[in-house]
C-alpha cells in the first residue's frame, strides 16, 4: 500500500526530519497518482529500474512489489537512511547514496554501476533542479541504453520535453529527447497531490525509446542543437554557414525552432559533412 500522507509525516517526525526545500523535497502522497506512474511504466517481473530521488519510498516499495530490481539514488543521507531501513533486505533492492549526476554534463558512475549492463527503465518523482540534466545525460550515453521513462517533472520542463515546432517552449532538450523517444504526457498533477505543496503544477511524462533515432551520435547532436537554438532567432544560414547543403524544402532564411525534430537530425548529418 503507498504511504498515505499521515504516515510519511510521521515517519519524518520520528526521525527530527522535515521536507528540505533546497532539495525540491515534495512526497507525493496520492495512491491512485502512484498506481499510474506504475502502470505508465508497464513495470514487472525482469525489469531493471533506476529510481532517483526516492524520498521516503513510497515509489519505491510499489516498484518492488511489482517485481522490479530497483537501483535507488537519493542525495539527502537522512532519507536514504529512511529507505535502506525500509528495503535493504528485500531482493532486488540496491541504493546509491550520493548526487545522479557527475558535474553538469555526466552520469554518477556508481549509478550507472548498480543498474547494471542491460537495458533499464527510468522510473522517478525526478528533483526539479536535477531532472533536465539527467534525462539529457541518460538519453545521451552510449550503451546501457534506457529503454522506458516514466518521470514527474515541473509542468513547464513537460512541456518543453514534448513541444512541437512553433511553440515558444521548443528547444534543444526537447528535440534531443524526442530524436531518440516518444514523449507523450501520462497526466498533470494538482500541488494538492504533494506534501508540502509546491507552488508549481507537475506533470508526468512517458518516454519510450524509438527502435530507429533520428540521430545516431546523440551527443553530438545535443551540442549542435544548442548552438542553434543559443541562437533561436538567427536565421539557419547565419548560424551554419555560407555555402551549408540544405536539404530540399528548407529555407536558409528560416530558423530552428520551426523544424521538427527529424528536419533538424538530417541539418546535423549534413553538418558533419562539411
Amino acid at each position: 500500500m503507498p504511504q498515505s500522507l499521515s504516515e510519511i509525516k510521521t515517519l519524518l517526525a520520528s526521525r527530527g526530519l522535515r521536507p528540505k526545500h533546497a532539495l525540491g523535497q515534495n512526497f507525493l502522497h496520492d495512491g491512485n497518482h502512484l498506481r499510474r506512474i506504475v502502470e505508465a511504466a508497464e513495470v514487472g517481473s525482469g525489469d531493471t529500474v533506476l529510481e532517483v530521488g526516492p524520498g521516503t519510498g513510497t515509489l519505491t516499495g510499489a516498484l518492488l512489489d511489482a517485481g522490479a530490481a530497483v537501483a535507488a539514488v537519493e542525495l539527502d543521507d537522512a532519507l536514504a537512511g529512511i529507505v535502506a531501513d525500509r528495503f535493504g533486505e528485500r531482493p532486488g533492492f540496491s541504493l546509491v547514496r550520493g548526487d545522479c549526476l557527475d558535474g553538469k554534463h555526466g552520469l554518477n558512475p556508481e549509478m550507472m554501476s548498480a543498474v547494471g549492463d542491460g537495458p533499464f527503465k527510468l522510473v522517478a518523482n525526478l528533483p526539479y533542479q536535477a531532472a533536465s540534466p539527467l534525462l539529457a545525460n541518460l538519453a545521451g550515453r552510449a550503451g546501457r541504453p534506457m529503454s522506458l521513462a516514466v518521470v514527474m517533472l515541473q509542468k513547464e520542463v513537460a512541456d518543453r520535453l514534448s513541444a512541437g515546432p512553433g511553440s515558444k517552449v521548443y528547444g534543444a532538450l526537447g528535440v534531443l529527447l524526442q530524436s531518440g523517444f516518444a514523449v507523450d504526457r501520462v497526466a498533470v498533477l494538482p500541488a494538492s497531490c504533494f506534501w508540502p505543496q509546491p507552488k508549481v503544477q507537475s506533470a508526468v511524462v512517458r518516454l519510450r525509446r524509438r527502435e530507429t533515432p533520428m540521430a545516431e551520435d546523440v551527443a553530438g547532436f545535443g551540442r549542435f542543437l544548442h548552438g542553434l537554438f543559443a541562437k533561436r532567432r538567427k536565421q539557419l544560414g547565419a548560424v551554419l554557414g555560407r555555402g551549408f547543403d540544405f536539404p530540399a524544402g528548407v529555407d536558409p532564411a528560416g530558423r530552428a525552432e520551426d523544424l521538427a525534430p527529424e528536419v533538424l537530425a538530417e541539418l546535423f548529418r549534413r553538418s558533419l559533412r562539411t
